[in-house]
């Protein structure tokens, strides 16, 4: 019997990076990041994955230094851990050339299912899920911002150099209550 099927098929982390990263060990700090996003918002939609795919490109404007790995993970059983989500991004990282300069890496959830439909049999828990760290989490973060904690490489506070530059950010009046244009009329 196939569960049923909701409205979002997948749930992508992928941006550019402000500075290109050439190790792996940069790789694998962006890797954490996104894992760690990725269960923050499959929490928040109350959704659990079954598929990871994790990817990263160099930059299309350099034809001679082009590499483009990826890696597609099947999860052991759907879920939003973190520290599962994490170790899956993780898997790219021996396809990671060092020296390359990517531009750009991402993370790709599949096959989403709503969360607690079927509890795993016994055999096939998730200790960490059970230890309710990807709660612990999302409540630290909500109560003291984001990048104040996080799992292994992907708690970094004041983030990394690599992050995408939003200096030049459009104004998002339609979109967030906290940008609207104050007037005051005297």
């Amino acid at each position: 019997m196939e569960e049923e099927r909701i409205g979002r098929d997948q749930l992508i982390f992928s941006r550019s990076f402000a500075k290109p990263i050439t190790t792996a060990a940069g790789i694998r700090q962006v890797m954490s990041v996104y894992g760690q996003q990725a269960s923050a918002r499959l929490s928040k939609h109350g959704l659990q994955a079954k598929v990871l795919t994790a990817f990263a490109g160099t930059s299309h404007f350099n034809p001679k230094d082009t590499s483009y790995p990826s890696v597609c993970v099947p999860l052991p059983m759907p879920t939003a851990d973190p520290v599962i989500l994490t170790k899956a991004g993780h898997a790219l990282l021996p396809r990671i050339v060092e020296g390359v300069r990517y531009a750009r890496a991402g993370i790709m959830v599949t096959d989403l299912r709503p969360s607690g439909n079927q509890a795993p049999l016994s055999l096939f828990e998730n200790p960490h899920e059970e230890r309710h760290i990807g709660t612990l989490l999302e409540d630290v973060t909500r109560r003291y911002g984001r990048g104040s904690i996080g799992l292994g490489h992907g708690g970094i506070r004041g983030g990394p150099d690599w992050t995408m530059k939003r200096d030049m950010l459009s104004p998002r009046y339609t979109t967030h209550w906290d940008e609207l244009p104050l007037v005051k009329a005297a």
